[in-house]
């Protein structure tokens, strides 16, 4: 007789919008938080989960996935946990104006660095982004199983995550990234095998050319 079937769901959160009046790659760059737009999106994304189960939340160690974070640790009365490797990508335009025809990309001193999109050559492999990520993934619905977890994280991992996930090539256009300010890619696993994949916009469709992730 096989055992019962056990539902778990791992949210895939990315965080809210970000201060940003200079509109550079911020990456991983420490020091950028959530402007005001991006701490009401926390506090509608909590709200909006208040009545799950939410059982774990764990933040990438950036400080604008942290404070998306928080509303929803305060509404379940958790602590908040952090994972390293729900962090966002590392790109060497970090720092850099990199919006088409701009900035970074306009200097031959850089187009070495763009000759393979496929990998990317800019920045970390969309492979080691997907596995990293799933480790993450597994780890947060191991601590919520039978419940629900909330992962916060950014646009390009939780995207290559999902295309993984979904069989699909992992080198994309930006541009069609279905991955919002403040959304949910939500996971669902009977047992250990992932079922289902949900995308979710509390607070409403963002651009995803918006500098940054």
């Amino acid at each position: 007789m096989s055992g019962a079937s056990t539902r778990t769901v791992v949210h895939l959160l990315r965080h809210g919008e970000v201060h940003n009046p200079e509109g550079i790659l911020y990456g991983r760059l420490a020091g950028f938080r959530l402007s005001e737009l991006g701490q009401r999106q926390a506090l509608i994304v909590a709200e909006s989960l208040s009545g799950n189960d939410i059982a774990h939340v764990v933040a990438s160690p950036l400080q604008r996935a942290q404070e998306t974070a928080t509303p929803i640790v305060d509404s379940h009365q958790l602590t908040l946990d952090t994972d390293e490797q729900l962090i966002e990508a590392a790109n060497i335009f970090e720092g850099k104006r990199v919006a088409i025809g701009d900035g970074a990309l306009r200097s031959p001193k850089h187009w070495p660095q763009l000759h393979n999109p496929f990998l990317p050559s800019w920045g970390e492999p969309y492979l080691q982004i997907a596995r990293r990520m799933l480790g993450a993934v597994y780890r947060a619905r191991a601590v919520a199983e039978g419940h629900e977890a909330v992962c916060v994280s950014h646009q390009l991992p939780i995207w290559t995550l999902r295309r993984f996930l979904e069989g699909k090539r992992l080198w994309h256009d930006p541009r069609r990234r279905q991955c919002s300010l403040a959304s949910l890619t939500s996971l669902l696993f009977d047992n250990e095998s992932l079922v289902a994949i949900r995308y979710s916009e509390p607070t409403g469709a963002s651009s995803p050319k918006v500098t940054g992730a």
